[in-house]
C-alpha cells in the first residue's frame, strides 16, 4: 500500500483535489509508480487525440476526475503491455462510452476503464516485473540452446541491469512453442531479418514526425510507429491465414 502523500500548500490555480478533482501534475503523481516515464506532454497528446476529455476551469486549467485517471491508466497499460495503436483503443472506448458491448480487444481482453484498478496486473497482459535470465527461462520453458540462440540473434536482450522484460518473455514463449513443432534454433534467424526490415520501413515512414521540439511531436511519431506495426502484423497474419485456408482445398 502506497504511503500517503505529504501535505502540500493549496494553489488556487491547480490544487483541486479537495473537491475530487486533480491538476495534470497531480495526475502524474497519482500514476507515477506504474508509469514513471509518462509526462504531461503524453497526457496532452491523448487529449488531442480525443481519448481523454478533462474539464476546464474558466482560466483554462485542466481538471481531472478519478474516472479520468482510471481511463488514463487503462490507455497507458494497453499501449505498454499490448502495443496497441490509439485508434484501436479509442474505438473500443468510444463503443463503451456509447453504452455498447464492443468486441474484445486483440488478445481476447474485455475490460472497461473503471475495472483497471482491480484487474490491471492480472488481465491486461500479466505484466511482470523485470526478470533474470533464469526466471525468464523458467517461465517460458526454453532450453539453454534456444536461449543462447534468441540472444545471439537479438530476438531477446537484457536491459542495463541484466534483466528481461515482457517482450522478451513473449518472444521466448513463442520460440519454445515453435521448438515443440520441430523448429530448430537456426530457423529463428529469418524472424530477426524480417523484423529488421519492418523496423527500417517504420523508421523511414516516421523519420520526420519526431524531429520538432516538444514531447507531443515525439508522441505522434511513436503512435504512427504503433499503427504501422499493427498494420504490418495484420497484413502478415492475413496473407498467411489465407494460404493456410487454401490448404483445405
Amino acid at each position: 500500500m502506497a504511503a500517503s502523500p505529504k501535505p502540500r500548500r493549496a494553489s488556487s490555480a491547480t490544487s483541486t483535489r479537495s473537491h475530487g478533482l486533480m491538476s495534470i501534475g497531480e495526475v502524474l503523481e497519482h500514476i507515477n509508480s506504474e508509469f514513471p516515464e509518462v509526462r504531461a506532454s503524453k497526457v496532452r497528446f491523448l487529449e488531442e487525440r480525443g481519448l481523454i476529455t478533462p474539464a476546464r476551469t474558466a482560466a483554462g486549467y485542466r481538471k481531472y476526475t478519478q474516472a479520468d485517471v482510471d481511463r488514463l491508466r487503462f490507455i497507458l497499460a494497453l499501449q505498454r503491455d499490448q502495443f496497441l495503436p490509439l485508434k484501436v483503443i479509442k474505438d473500443y472506448l468510444d463503443a463503451i462510452d456509447a453504452g455498447k458491448r464492443p468486441e474484445s480487444l486483440p488478445g481476447g481482453l474485455r475490460l472497461e476503464p473503471r475495472s483497471v484498478s482491480q484487474q490491471l496486473a492480472q488481465e491486461i497482459s500479466g505484466h511482470n516485473r523485470p526478470m533474470t535470465r533464469a526466471e525468464l527461462q523458467g517461465m517460458c520453458g526454453a532450453s539453454d540452446e534456444l536461449m543462447k540462440t534468441l540472444e545471439a540473434y537479438r530476438l531477446i536482450w537484457p536491459d542495463e541491469t541484466g534483466r528481461y522484460n515482457d517482450y522478451s518473455l513473449k518472444v521466448a514463449r513463442a520460440a519454445a512453442t515453435l521448438a515443440e513443432f520441430g523448429f530448430e534454433p537456426r530457423h529463428l534467424r529469418p524472424f530477426r531479418i524480417a523484423a529488421d526490415r519492418e523496423l527500417g520501413m517504420v523508421q523511414q515512414a516516421t523519420s520526420g514526425l519526431g524531429q520538432h521540439d516538444g514531447g507531443v511531436s515525439k508522441e505522434r511519431a511513436l503512435e504512427a510507429a504503433r499503427e504501422i506495426t499493427q498494420a504490418c502484423l495484420s497484413l502478415h497474419a492475413g496473407v498467411v491465414s489465407a494460404e493456410i485456408a487454401d490448404m483445405d482445398d
